[in-house]
């Protein structure tokens, strides 16, 4: 197995990422929600109950993304 991959990296969630960033959590849940690797945890039935395991490397994608929009 890779050291490189995901698995092993540091994870963010939603609010460290929101208090990172200077944005809202609505915000940072929505950049994340389809981003490929990031992990979804479900609690229950409700979507509001999802917890985001964000990987670093989804975190600076992510974040580049939003520093390269037009």
């Amino acid at each position: 197995m890779s050291v490189e991959s995901p698995t092993f990296e540091k994870h963010y969630r939603v609010g460290e990422l929101a208090r990172m960033w200077g944005l809202g959590r609505e915000t940072i849940r929505k950049l994340v929600k389809d981003d490929p690797g990031v992990i979804k945890i479900r609690m229950g039935r409700k979507k509001a109950h999802t917890i985001y395991s964000v990987p670093e490397s989804a975190a600076h994608r992510i974040h580049t993304r939003l520093l390269n929009v037009q």
